[in-house]
């Protein structure tokens, strides 16, 4: 795996374009910022939203506000609130985030990821 050089750097979120993307039921709205083999967003969940797709994509994903469920596609679910977290590696879970109140996520995906390795 090729290292990933990132020089220091602040990010003004407020200066972050926002992306709407709809759910199944209500929005998301996206602040994106691509690196090569990383990507890093906030995410901002209306009330009531759902995602509109199972996703196996590896997450680390940060409760910044409000409260969501993370549900698998066993049929599995977890209340995640303000100040938890969750990390899945790619094709690890098919999960969705589902929030009647609404939520504000801090989520880091990218290739180190999809990578196998052995603990």
């Amino acid at each position: 795996m090729k290292p990933l050089n990132l020089p220091f750097q602040t990010i003004d979120w407020s200066a972050v374009p926002k992306t709407e993307h709809r759910g199944e039921t209500g929005t998301a709205f996206w602040q994106t910022l691509q690196f090569p083999g990383l990507r890093v967003r906030i995410v901002e969940y209306s009330p009531g939203y759902c995602a509109d797709h199972w996703c196996t994509k590896g997450h680390i994903v940060h409760c910044v506000e409000g409260e969501f469920t993370s549900e698998m596609k066993d049929g599995t679910s977890f209340l995640l609130y303000r100040g938890m977290s969750y990390v899945v590696s790619d094709e690890m879970s098919a999960h969705r985030s589902v929030t009647h109140g609404g939520a504000t996520l801090l989520i880091i995906d990218g290739t180190f990821l999809s990578e196998k390795i052995e603990l």
